[in-house]
């Protein structure tokens, strides 16, 4: 199966996604499955994983709801306030639907040590105890503390969404390197080859820029604990769904064999998020 593991869904007309405003241009309209099921059908992808793009439970309902009559949606990963003492119970309720395979909160826009708050450390523990996924997305300044996370919490299903967005368009490696390396050596650990490219209107990118970041990316953590995800609609910012995916399959290269290939488009995804489960 092939899955596009990291997509969103909305509609503007909810109030609760705040960074959503009018001034992003063709970004602020309304995005819902039949806009995306015409590029899934072109690209033979059957599944796809629908990421929140709020900060709230409400809209984790919002796309369950659209889970229920969506065929193609594998998984929803929502947001639940981790700092909350009713955290547990509120969990508890939203895994009993099958769909909700993932939790991610929205640290790129919190402070860089949030994650290792008294309170957010207890509750990813939880997730960690029950092998719950996170969706962790990064900038490269939470990364020297998502490491420290890991540290205190080795057995985190997590994954790095958006190779946590290195600065690409300055072409600095370091410290980001090192770093994602740390972060790899934790193997309960994957990443997200998604959100690759610049959120800005018609920034300009090359795939000759990015290709470094996927290296590193690739070495890090190996063919087993990647996973392609399109960043859609995000990525309609500077590229269309089409240039994304030729920027992976030239990024990835042709030494990889079909086994390999399976594993990065929808395997990982699969086995990460224990689909089949």
């Amino acid at each position: 199966m092939r899955i596009d593991a990291h997509q969103h869904y909305w509609i503007i007309s909810r109030t609760d996604y705040g960074w959503l405003k009018p001034s992003l241009g063709r970004i602020y309209a309304d995005y819902m499955p039949e806009h995306l099921k015409p590029w899934l059908e072109r690209y033979d992808f059957q599944k796809t994983i629908v990421v929140q793009a709020a900060p709230t439970s409400e809209e984790t309902e919002f796309l369950l709801s659209i889970a229920e009559r969506e065929a193609t949606i594998a998984g929803v990963v929502g947001w639940l306030d981790l700092e909350s003492n009713t955290f547990e119970q509120q969990w508890d309720r939203f895994r009993s639907n099958p769909k909700f395979v993932g939790l991610r909160p929205m640290i790129q826009d919190l402070s860089s040590d949030w994650i290792l708050g008294k309170t957010v450390i207890r509750h990813l523990k939880l997730l960690a105890d029950a092998q719950f996924p996170v969706d962790l997305q990064a900038n490269p300044r939470h990364l020297p503390y998502i490491a420290k996370l890991l540290e205190q919490v080795p057995d985190l299903r997590a994954v790095v969404d958006h190779l946590a967005k290195p600065p690409i368009l300055e072409g600095i490696i370091e410290p980001w390197t090192s770093q994602m390396r740390q972060i790899a050596s934790f193997p309960n650990v994957m990443c997200k080859l998604s959100g690759m490219v610049p959120e800005q209107l018609d920034a300009p990118w090359t795939q000759a820029a990015i290709q470094p970041y996927v290296d590193v990316v690739l070495n890090a953590f190996g063919k087993q604990r990647v996973m392609f995800g399109s960043d859609w609609p995000v990525c309609l910012f500077s590229a269309t769904y089409p240039q994304v995916m030729d920027l992976i399959e030239t990024s990835l290269g042709t030494s990889w064999t079909e086994e390999e290939l399976a594993a990065v488009y929808g395997d990982n995804a699969s086995r990460f998020y224990r689909l089949n489960e």
